[in-house]
């Protein structure tokens, strides 16, 4: 295996499938499988999950709303996230912890490094949910901050499009990806990656980031595996 402990970003649309807001329990599901296949060849997987298919704090901001209150929201909608995938998890038999930013103890345990670190060694799945439990920060944030404290190898990005391009390849059809690149480079061509906060504490502890599809069945197993997927960012 390239990698021995991940840190697995998800956005909270990647759940909604084909709905328009909410849980797909399909697409649920079809994570959740894919997950397994790599928890069951011995990698160690963390996970943070955004909350955007609920509710996102920029967008309650956007429309009057205190922009602090608005992100204590979106990092609820993350841990009811987290809820949904610990539950899909564990009906497949894999042992998964939650474990929040924000106190809720009655639903997740506190977020707590060396507890972390110590179920990740016995093979549970960890989901950190409540971004960093700061208002202002995203959870791209969330999931670079987390894969530094638990040592992780590397960030693997999951979105719906298979890596990076040099433009929106849903809306040019010119646009071409990049197999790799450096940090430098993705800030000097101003590419979208993780806001800018993130990408650049990811980039001071030079740890990598690999954005790949994660709809595409296989992707996440053939990472872990060593085959080139997506696009590798690194230094």
């Amino acid at each position: 295996m390239q990698y021995k402990r991940i840190l697995l970003k998800l956005s909270g649309e990647a759940l909604m499938g084909e709905k328009q807001y909410g849980i797909d329990a399909k697409r649920l599901d079809e994570y959740a499988e894919e997950i397994k296949k790599v928890v069951d060849k011995g990698i160690e997987v963390a996970i943070v999950i955004g909350g955007g298919n609920i509710f996102r704090g920029l967008a309650g901001a956007a429309t009057g709303m205190d922009r602090v209150q608005g992100d204590h929201m979106g990092m609820l909608a993350t841990v009811i996230n987290g809820l949904a995938l610990q539950s899909a998890l564990e009906m497949k038999k894999v042992q998964t912890r939650l474990q929040s930013a924000i106190k809720i103890n009655e639903v997740a345990e506190p977020f707590i490094r060396r507890r972390a670190m110590r179920h990740l060694e016995k093979g549970r799945v960890v989901i950190f949910g409540g971004g960093t439990g700061n208002p202002y920060f995203t959870t791209d944030s969330a999931a670079v901050l987390r894969a530094i404290e638990i040592e992780a190898d590397v960030i693997l990005k999951g979105t719906r499009v298979d890596g990076i391009y040099t433009s929106d390849p849903e809306k040019d059809k010119n646009a071409t990806k990049f197999d790799t690149i450096s940090f430098k480079d993705v800030l000097q061509k101003g590419l979208k990656v993780m806001d800018t906060t993130a990408f650049t504490l990811s980039q001071e502890n030079e740890l990598p980031i690999v954005v790949f599809d994660m709809n595409k069945k296989g992707n996440l197993l053939k990472i872990v595996d060593g085959e080139a997927v997506g696009t590798t960012v690194n230094m």
